[in-house]
């Protein structure tokens, strides 16, 4: 079961950091991300080994024990005092599977550039409520405000319209085209690469 927020350490760089809440006005109820926990893996398994979650991606579709890497992995690098990868469950209310609908994430790729990637992955069953524009930006919010990062990075395929549309939402522009860029079971595909500036965090600009 899940630890109630009031009784988890609060860490400003630890996995629960992200302070959000999202109603995207379904019958479904408001979504949340909070952090991983050991007890997560089945309810990540079961979008994780979707083929259709998983099309665009160079993971899955998943296998039990990929899934329980995948948290092994997460939580080990969310124990540091300030992670260079912190990973939140989206949750809601009501969803069932221990209420994890999906995960969201940022990378510090450069303390010294303040450069960083983001990204997210939602059950099929919830797409198309707003929830991941909402993930999207909170990550994205984060990013700037609590790391202190200049330049945020997505990436995407061509093909997945879908992720297009929400990163241009939150606000992130498309710079170009990255050739043969990922391999994704067992075919190098392209990936379009969109960004985030922010010049109040670039020293160049303060």
């Amino acid at each position: 079961m899940r630890v109630p927020r009031d009784q988890r350490e609060d860490r400003p760089f630890g996995p629960d950091a992200l302070l959000w809440s999202a109603d995207a006005g379904t019958d479904d109820g408001a979504a949340t991300a909070e952090g991983l926990h050991p007890g997560d893996v089945e309810a990540v398994h079961a979008y994780a080994r979707d083929p259709e979650v998983c099309r665009y991606t160079e993971w899955g579709p998943n296998t039990p024990a990929q899934s329980q890497t995948f948290i092994d992995e997460m939580l080990a690098a969310s124990s540091a005092e300030r992670p260079a990868v912190m990973t939140w469950a989206v949750t809601i209310a009501g969803a069932g599977a221990e209420d994890v609908i999906g995960a969201c994430s940022v990378t510090v790729t450069s303390h010294e550039h303040r450069r960083g990637m983001m990204g997210y992955v939602l059950a099929q069953a919830h797409w198309r409520r707003g929830y991941a524009t909402e993930a999207a930006a909170a990550v994205l919010g984060f990013a700037r405000e609590a790391l202190g990062l200049a330049r945020v990075e997505a990436t995407c395929r061509p093909g997945n319209v879908a992720l297009q549309r929400v990163l241009a939402k939150i606000g992130m522009q498309q710079e170009g085209l990255l050739r043969s860029h990922i391999l994704i079971r067992g075919r190098r595909e392209d990936s379009l690469l969109f960004a985030a500036v922010d010049w109040a965090n670039d020293p160049q600009e303060a």
